[in-house]
């Protein structure tokens, strides 16, 4: 199979690893704001990438942070003190595991079972921000790319 880029031809601000960091960068930010300016939300201070922990544990089959760590990419230290501001902010707390008191699990509070679908729907807001102009199809196709490249790991 032939190599996609050239060395001689590559140009890094052109190139997939440079717009998909600029894109997921240009995002996390509009979520940012948009978490800032929502009535509700803005009180709790929460950035996107706390939403993307709260989502994650609402949403998924984990409660521990070494899972958030491989699934965000985070290392142990900075997982522990996102975990620690949402605990603080009353989002989520810690568990011990009852079968091994060694672990620690992570779950939703109350207060962050409600916030997580307004923090969503401020998603949702954003991406289709980010979309416009693009139709189902061509957003479908999108995801497809991204899945294979995912894959191609």
């Amino acid at each position: 199979m032939k190599a996609i880029y050239d060395v001689k031809r590559f140009e890094p601000r052109k190139s997939i690893g440079y717009l998909m960091h600029r894109a997921r960068s240009e995002i996390l930010a509009a979520l940012d704001r948009e978490l800032a300016q929502h009535t509700e939300l803005a009180p709790l201070e929460v950035t996107a990438a706390q939403y993307i922990i709260l989502n994650m544990l609402m949403e998924w089959d984990t409660d521990s942070t070494s899972h958030l760590c491989k699934e965000m990419s985070y290392d142990p230290g900075a997982m522990t003190r996102m975990v620690d501001r949402l605990e603080a902010k009353g989002l989520l707390q810690r568990r011990r595991c009852p079968n091994d008191r060694r672990l620690v699990n992570l779950e939703l509070t109350a207060a962050g079972r409600e916030a997580v679908p307004k923090m969503r729907a401020c998603s949702v807001t954003v991406l289709n921000r980010f979309l416009r102009g693009f139709s189902a199809d061509e957003v479908r196709q999108l995801e497809s790319f991204l899945i294979r490249i995912y894959e191609n790991k």
